[in-house]
């Protein structure tokens, strides 16, 4: 029987935002922005209309995970020198022993 904690603990398919995908894709939204108003003043609705999908490109991009995290820097070496269980997995292994698994 599985516990709640094996469930929510990261087994590597775990995903995160990304800093880089966020500036770039704030950085879209803004050129798809002077795209949008671009077209708008000069009553061009097909570049009004691709500038919107560009802000929407961006929008997507930003908000989208990362398919792999990356280790904090600091914490790779230290890692490195006491492989360890991971907290939740000694919580875990705590939690069976006090019930007598």
């Amino acid at each position: 029987m599985g516990h709640d904690a094996d469930v929510v603990s990261a087994d590597g398919s775990a995903r995160a935002l990304s800093y880089r995908n966020i500036v770039l894709g704030s950085l879209t939204v803004l050129v798809g922005l002077g795209g949008l108003i671009a077209g708008l003043s000069t009553q061009l609705i097909v570049i009004s209309v691709i500038g919107f999908v560009v802000m929407l490109g961006g929008v997507v991009f930003a908000v989208t995970p990362s398919r792999r995290t990356t280790a904090v820097p600091s914490a790779a070496p230290r890692a490195a020198k006491h492989p360890q269980a991971s907290f939740m997995d000694r919580m875990n292994d705590r939690w069976d022993r006090r019930q007598g698994h």
